[in-house]
């Protein structure tokens, strides 16, 4: 980790009241606002009921998938990807400066150098003297892989003060924060709990643009309150289209089921919300992990999480493909005002608006003949006669040919589109070249620099580039490209691996569809709690209020980086655990029959099952580890955590480990040391190494393991991976040692006997 020292001009200062006689008539408490890869920290001085607001922004500019990654040695961010011409960043940017913004933080992991090169070149630098705010820090964290890590970060930092808002850099948005600002700190004064506002649109009954297909996020809302009481994530794959409520939490409340609301992700937070996220280390994505766990937690933690609905502006993120395709068109009709093509965001561009809804930038030439409409055309972009345009975006100094038609897509800058060529609903990347006659089908991805024969269909949903998923140069396949292309077809293994009822699967492609899904005619609308179940209506499937593959929390397709697997039943099981292990609720003698009919409904695999439980058990020791009030060393926590709750060590032995085989073992020894490196985000290495050797070592006391398992974990090459895994497996080396040691004695023993005899 380092930071941009230069740029950090006093902003901790400015984050803390002053001590100072009458400072008080100034200001009377502090917003800090954050967006997400650009984590960015913005003091924002609103003079609104004497409130001096510190506004963080947080903007999460992930690294862009292969496939719409350059050449070698050049990785494109998502943050700085072309929305109509223009870096998503700008959008982000844009919308801190208008609510007041001062101060920004913008935490980067990998590729930092581009954004930073790109902010330091920009209007955005603190060196400009155009620029709104009055300082912008960069602070890396090479090895944070989601958003719960970066937040998990900056609570460890202590530079967070007061309130904060908490957004992405993909955001596009023109609503004005004030309300939801007053409205969240009168709640915050009236009760310490509330602990976090979101900011929603409504999005009416009908269809709207920019609600998310395929997932659909499920608010219940106490209205008079503004309470968000439960939040799940509903979508077409899923057997039974629930959202499953415990009674208890509408005791003596109003509750509307909200599936309306457009969310962009814009939260107001207090500091407990980083507290919360340093106390769940498993947690990963702020809607999937943290909203729905803290929401179902609420009687343990206390807090409350409200929600400010507007009906006016826009609000939306390009997380996937089908939302930037979205935005891009409300962009062309004006909703985003004023973020649209003829404001001239950044400097240089020079749009006007002609006819035919054509926003054109200056040296466009469009050929005798050549029908443009609906559409942006960049600067030295030259259209050939006979050519038709419509509803696309053309980047600068693109060259299209004669007789071409480009119907629904985006063509990027430095393009080449041959005569006679057809795009439709296809992105084009940089200096792509589509050779003449060819024809690119609805759905496709052409990345940077590919070359596409004359003549050659390219056929619908394919995804072209000149990489492979590890960044390495591909051969070309003519079949895909022609003779003389240049390019292969994208494969990326985890595609292959995901879940049948992967929600994500729906949002890879730029295409929605459901066409080739065999899916229930249940309602995607029934709403029930567990006594309103009858037996007759059979095992209830969870929604998938988590993520199921890694996709949920990859780059472009979406946000998420955390780990794979993080299903609705991972979630739920290490709930119930955790209950159990706390003394809350319940017995291990229930809660193997709650866990095996969770993984039946969720059709669960052995190793989805080992994971839930080594995590809920580390996840207590965890806990154990860091009370307030008595805390415990590694060896006691784990003591305590499998032998304190009567049960609990058959539970992990006949549900974690599932049988008595040396493989079976090992699997789960190795569950366990992912688990503790997953803690190592919220406790030191460390102890996470400790804290796994102490486990190991209860584990093989109370007979859950035994000798060779451990050892065949030990020398298990999984385990040893560099960084984390193999830091916290060193703490092992003295269980390791013991173990062979006495293995060698008992050896020894064996064979004196037999001389004996």
């Amino acid at each position: 980790m380092s930071q941009n020292k230069a740029a950090r001009g006093g902003a901790a200062a400015k984050g803390k009241k002053s001590n100072k006689p009458g400072a008080d008539g100034k200001r009377e408490d502090v917003l800090q606002a954050v967006v997400s890869r650009a984590l960015s920290r913005a003091i924002a001085e609103l003079n609104m009921m004497r409130l001096a607001l510190v506004a963080y922004s947080r903007f999460l500019s992930d690294q862009v998938p292969t496939i719409l990654s350059g050449e070698a040695k050049r990785v494109s961010l998502k943050c700085l990807l072309p929305l109509a011409n223009t870096p998503l960043i700008e959008y982000t940017l844009e919308f801190l400066a208008m609510n007041g913004v001062q101060e920004v933080f913008i935490y980067c992991s990998a590729h930092h150098e581009q954004i930073e090169r790109y902010v330091h070149d920009s209007r955005w630098s603190p060196a400009s003297r155009s620029c709104p705010f009055s300082s912008l820090e960069f602070i890396r964290v090479a090895d944070a892989r989601s958003i719960g890590d970066f937040l998990r970060d900056l609570d460890k930092r202590n530079i967070i003060g007061g309130d904060f808002v908490l957004v992405h850099g993909d955001l596009v948005a023109n609503i004005s924060l004030d309300g939801a600002l007053a409205a969240h700190k009168a709640r915050r004064e009236a009760n310490r709990d509330s602990c976090m506002t979101m900011v929603l649109r409504d999005g009416g009954e009908g269809q709207h643009n920019t609600k998310t297909k395929g997932i659909t996020p499920a608010f219940i809302i106490d209205p008079a309150a503004k309470r968000c009481l439960h939040f799940e994530e509903i979508h077409p794959l899923q057997t039974d289209r629930y959202v499953t409520l415990d009674p208890a939490v509408l005791d003596s409340r109003e509750a509307e089921a909200r599936t309306d609301l457009i969310d962009a992700e814009i939260d107001i937070c207090t500091p407990d919300v980083l507290a919360l996220w340093s106390e769940s280390f498993d947690y990963e994505l702020p809607r999937a992990n943290f909203l729905y766990g803290v929401l179902k937690d609420w009687e343990l933690n206390g807090k409350m999480i409200h929600t400010e609905i507007v009906n006016e502006g826009y609000c939306a993120r390009a997380r996937n493909l089908q939302m930037y395709d979205a935005i891009s068109r409300d962009v062309l009709r004006g909703w985003t005002y004023p973020f649209t093509p003829e404001c001239n965001l950044l400097k240089g561009q020079t749009y006007q608006l002609q006819g035919d809804n054509v926003y054109q930038e200056d040296d466009v030439e469009v050929g005798s003949g050549s029908q443009v409409r609906d559409s942006i055309l960049g600067k030295e972009t030259h259209i050939g006669s006979g050519s038709t345009v419509r509803n696309s975006v053309i980047g600068r100094n693109c060259n299209i040919g004669k007789n071409v038609r480009i119907v629904d897509s985006f063509i990027w800058d430095d393009a080449t589109i041959g005569d006679g060529a057809v795009v439709e609903r296809a992105i084009v990347a940089e200096r792509a070249v589509m050779g003449k006659e060819s024809f690119v089908h609805e759905g496709s991805l052409v990345s940077y620099g590919v070359r596409v024969s004359d003549r050659t269909d390219v056929k619908p949903s394919t995804r072209l580039c000149l990489l492979s998923h590890t960044g390495e140069l591909v051969l070309p396949q003519p079949e895909y490209v022609g003779p003389e292309g240049k390019g292969a077809l994208f494969q990326n293994p985890e595609d292959d691996e995901a879940y049948l009822d992967d929600p994500s699967t729906l949002q890879k492609s730029l295409i929605y569809s459901l066409d080739d899904l065999d899916l229930s005619d249940s309602s995607a609308s029934t709403l029930a709690d567990d006594d309103y179940l009858s037996e007759e209506s059979g095992p209830i499937s969870p929604s998938a209020s988590q993520p199921t593959s890694r996709s949920r929390l990859s780059s472009f397709a979406s946000d998420d980086s955390g780990a794979p697997g993080f299903s609705s039943f991972h979630s739920d099981a290490v709930h119930g655990l955790l209950d159990v292990l706390r003394g809350i609720s319940g017995n291990f003698e229930s809660e193997k029959l709650e866990f095996t009919s969770l993984r039946l409904a969720n059709n669960a695999s052995d190793a989805a099952m080992r994971k839930a439980v080594a995590t809920a058990f580390v996840r207590r020791a965890v806990e154990l580890m860091n009370s307030e009030s008595e805390a415990l060393e590694p060896s006691k926590a784990a003591k305590q955590v499998l032998t304190s709750r009567e049960g609990a060590s058959n539970f992990v032995s006949e549900v974690g480990v599932g049988d008595e085989s040396v493989p079976e073992q090992i699997e789960f020894a190795l569950a366990v040391q992912r688990a503790c490196v997953s803690s190592a985000k919220v406790i030191e290495v460390s102890r996470a190494g400790n804290l796994l050797a102490a486990m190991l070592q209860q584990m093989y006391d109370l007979d859950i393991l035994e000798e060779d398992g451990i050892l065949g974990w030990w020398g298990d090459d999984r385990g040893k991976d560099e960084g984390l895994m193999s830091g916290v497996r060193d703490k092992c080396q003295a269980l390791v040692e013991w173990l062979e040691n006495a293995d060698e004695e008992s050896e020894e023993e064996d064979e004196d006997d037999d001389d004996d005899e």
